[in-house]
């Protein structure tokens, strides 16, 4: 149950009408509502076209009379009534009159001293056992009080004992300015001790002109009430609205919901949703507002929004979204303990969505711990949700080892031919990841719905998994159906075959690595990579041109130095870091000086 105050210091601003709007609005998005009507000396709540509102229904005055002359708290249900056919999916509307409007309504609010009240008759314990009975016998999941205007004693229950939030209406001028100043204090100053209540407090500019700014009149009033009332960002606004409606006290979330006015008072029914922590949309909008922007959304303290998450995630202990959420806020402010427990809490609630173990997968990675990592990973291929930015980044993760289960895997089986040959094009760093991306591409291939660039790309990538694997008959096999001729080769296809024969063959066939150097050397590449000065200097070995293959592994290890990362290795067809890369070099250099001992990893892993 989350009360809610609806104050200004001044009349004249709709405050009434706003809260009857807002009570339809939350009870029209599934909400149980009560509204109670506490402007005791101008009551209005009974006007408005309310099924089931009677003139005779008891209500907030015969309540408290009931009490003065018993001394025992009445049955509050007898106080009450449910408004019929307002809600919609479980809401309702209850309203809780200011009394039974006959000629004694202002005799019987005069007999009433609420200082006294409080003082001789436990008045705060009455009020107190009220909201118990509200809970008891409505079950409302917001309470709407309606409060007097100004400075009054019923003022302060409304503002400070009873309510969890406050809206605030004014129309921005001095004079509201300075009315709401004190309220505004007097609310905040129960943060402190003894009572340690934070009330959440709305600011809405009411009744305000829709014209132009041009003077900067309402910008500068609008930065006078954010700075003496302490808040950030724009109050929310309900516009002046000109329309005869308003004479018939219209509910224009009801009759007229597509009007300026209806989204107005929608936009006010959001903002307290938000700042309550036990409602599910409303929790989910605080906690995405969290995340877009760095800052705490509303009047809430940065000091205490730890606090409301905490009530957040409390509140929403077996709900898998709101956990999984949480869990995305606490992994953007870098507590990554904490957002992998609430994400484990979120699976555990049943949200079991690829998300969530991707979420966990990326910190354990981060945490170096990578078993749980690639186990996570396989969750999120496991899934047949997966997109396909979630199953590259999944298989990023994947432990080597693991890696040959993934191709039978849903998220992988039901991507599109073109987004698996990219896939396999990226497991090139382990020889699991080169037997993945064999067994996927030799399917592929033979799918009519590869175009021919994924075609020529998928080609290429089964290459090199196949010399990886040392299965060079089949890499001869892929290239020649590329390309039977070898004068017609490009220059890559051109240096996996001359590869591909050497360990087919067991010997160095060189006519392939005579039409790489030719094909450099008619279109020479001056910012080549360090693979591709890797093969040229291999390619100049095999043709016997020692000279230029020392220049080139030279130039391949310089590049290499000054990169980050990993690259791809023709020494042993896999891709390995810059460390093992520059290593790799070294191995060449050595055989391009004569080192008979050294021969090429390729050739060692059949």
């Amino acid at each position: 149950m989350y009360v809610t105050t609806f104050y200004s210091f001044k009349g004249g601003v709709g405050r009434t009408m706003a809260l009857v709007n807002v009570a339809v609005d939350l009870a029209r998005r599934g909400r149980r509502v009560l509204a109670v009507d506490f402007d005791l000396e101008a009551p209005g709540l009974d006007t408005f076209d309310l099924p089931g509102a009677s003139r005779t229904t008891p209500g907030m005055i015969d309540f408290v009379s009931a009490y003065l002359d018993t001394g025992q708290a009445p049955r509050a249900d007898q106080y009450v009534f449910e408004s019929p056919g307002i809600g919609t999916g479980g809401g309702g509307l209850w309203v809780m009159p200011s009394g039974v409007h006959q000629d004694s309504y202002a005799e019987r609010l005069a007999r009433i001293d609420w200082g006294l009240l409080y003082e001789q008759h436990d008045g705060y314990l009455l009020f107190e056992d009220l909201k118990e009975q509200w809970r008891e016998f409505v079950q409302p999941d917001y309470v709407l009080i309606d409060s007097r205007t100004g400075h009054t004693d019923v003022g302060g229950i409304c503002t400070r004992q009873l309510p969890d939030a406050v809206v605030t209406l004014f129309f921005p001028n001095a004079q509201n300015l300075r009315g709401l100043t004190k309220v505004v204090r007097d609310i905040r100053a129960e943060r402190s001790a003894p009572r340690n209540k934070v009330i959440d407090l709305h600011f809405v500019m009411s009744n305000v002109p829709d014209l132009d700014d041009e003077d900067r009149i309402l910008e500068e009033s609008i930065a006078s009430f954010q700075r003496d009332l302490g808040f950030v960002g724009e109050p929310a606004v309900i516009h002046r609205y000109d329309s005869l409606s308003l004479l018939n006290q219209a509910i224009f979330i009801k009759d007229r919901p597509r009007s300026r006015l209806a989204k107005e008072y929608s936009v006010v029914t959001s903002e307290i949703m938000r700042l309550n922590s036990e409602d599910r949309d409303g929790a989910l909008d605080y906690i995405t507002r969290m995340l877009r922007a760095n800052h705490t959304p509303g009047d809430l303290p940065r000091a205490t929004k730890d606090q409301h998450i905490k009530k957040i995630e409390a509140s929403h202990r077996d709900d898998g979204e709101v956990q999984f959420r949480l869990g995305m806020l606490r992994s953007d402010e870098g507590r990554n303990e904490e957002a992998v427990g609430l994400f484990s809490q979120a699976i555990k609630a049943g949200y079991r969505r690829p998300e969530v173990y991707l979420r966990r997968a990326l910190i354990r990675r981060w945490e170096n711990d990578h078993d749980s990592a690639s186990q996570d990973a396989v969750k999120v291929l496991r899934s047949d949700r997966a997109v396909p930015a979630e199953v590259r980044r999944a298989l990023t993760m994947i432990a080597p080892e693991q890696l040959p289960q993934i191709v039978e895997l849903p998220a992988v089986a039901m991507l599109p031919p073109g987004e698996q040959a990219w896939i396999a094009e990226k497991l090139d760093r382990s020889r699991d990841g080169a037997e993945t991306a064999r067994l996927m591409l030799r399917t592929l291939l033979s799918d009519s719905r590869l175009v021919s660039e994924e075609q020529t790309a998928a080609r290429r990538t089964l290459v090199l998994a196949s010399i990886a694997l040392g299965k060079y008959s089949e890499a001869l096999e892929v290239i020649r159906n590329q390309e039977p001729e070898l004068e017609k080769m490009e220059i890559e296809f051109a240096f996996n075959y001359g590869v591909a024969l050497w360990g087919d063959r067991r010997q160095l066939v060189r006519d392939p690595f005579k039409r790489v150097v030719e094909l450099e050397q008619s279109d020479p590449d001056d910012n080549g990579s360090p693979n591709r000065l890797q093969c040229i200097s291999l390619s100049h070995w095999a043709c016997g041109d020692a000279g230029a293959a020392r220049e080139y592994a030279t130039a391949a290890h310089r590049e290499i130095t000054r990169r980050r990362g990993s690259e791809f290795s023709c020494w042993r067809y896999l891709r390995v870091p810059a460390a093992e890369f520059a290593q790799d070099v070294s191995e060449m250099i050595k055989l391009i000086e004569g080192n008979d001992s050294v021969t090429p990893r390729f050739l060692s892993q059949t």
